[in-house]
């Protein structure tokens, strides 16, 4: 396999992190980006190079692809995995705190991927992948915001697979389901907190409940297994549109498939 230039976001733990030491482990030439960049010394120790990214900083972000592309002269994969989960109810989620799940998850990846654009056409080729979840097919209550980006995140992404098709790019979806990347433990305190004392502190006590045991049980894959999934697309000369993974995916999506709205309601509610 041709060693490729390759952009990892949120790389400082999980998901990430273990793609970029995948990729490496395979011969790519990485280059890791995240906020939380003391995390990251692990990774140089395999050959990947660390860089600060925030995704809701454009200057960030352009800094970023300015030092590979000069560093590289190309760009052949970009893996869009930075993303964060707020969860609460639509009454008790801030607007604010809306416009900031969709700045990571939406808006921050979206631009990132205009700034590699113009070097993947010149080259007629390049791989985009962007880290959706099953909750980009799927929901749960109390996840209003986190599902919408997801959601939005997927029919972009469609979007984006037919537009760059003609110069050889292509843009491929992973659908993670229950990972062990922590963050379950992002979610359930900040949840718990803001439904304090108010209507939904019933169901806010429910959905840690179940959080907890989907999380805690050690049913939860590796995220050593999202990694190779990725992978395998980047390396791929023809990658899928989609590639499911993970513990709880392909049956949860199966059944938001077949199931009628109030049908698949009802399960949900049985799991609470």
């Amino acid at each position: 396999m041709e060693s490729k230039v390759i952009l990892v976001t949120g790389a400082s733990s999980g998901i990430g992190k273990a793609t970029a030491l995948a990729l490496a482990e395979q011969g790519h030439r990485v280059s890791a980006g995240a906020r939380r960049t003391d995390l990251m010394n692990g990774l140089t120790e395999s050959g990947v190079s660390i860089h600060f990214l925030d995704l809701t900083d454009e200057s960030s972000i352009e800094e970023w692809v300015a030092d590979i592309l000069k560093r590289e002269g190309r760009i052949d994969a970009l893996v869009n995995n930075a993303g964060y989960g707020v969860y609460g109810s639509v009454e008790d989620i801030s607007i604010r705190e809306a416009k900031e799940q969709f700045e990571v998850n939406l808006f921050g990846l979206a631009r990132l991927t205009q700034l590699v654009l113009p070097t993947m056409r010149e080259q007629g080729s390049g791989t985009i992948i962007n880290l959706s979840s099953m909750g980009g097919k799927v929901y749960t209550p109390l996840g209003a915001w986190y599902h919408a980006s997801k959601h939005a995140l997927e029919g972009w992404s469609d979007c984006l697979r037919i537009e760059v098709a003609p110069f050889g790019i292509h843009v491929a979806i992973i659908e993670p389901g229950a990972i062990e990347t922590g963050f379950d433990k992002v979610l359930v305190d900040p949840l718990i907190e803001r439904s304090q004392g108010g209507p939904y502190e019933n169901l806010a006590d429910k959905m840690a409940k179940a959080t907890r045991a989907t999380f805690g049980s050690g049913r939860a894959s590796s995220a050593s297994v999202i990694a190779k999934v990725i992978v395998k697309a980047v390396e791929s000369k023809r990658p899928k549109t989609r590639y499911v993974a993970g513990y709880l995916a392909r049956p949860t999506m199966i059944a938001r498939a077949l199931l009628p709205d109030r049908v698949f309601d009802w399960v949900i509610r049985t799991f609470l």
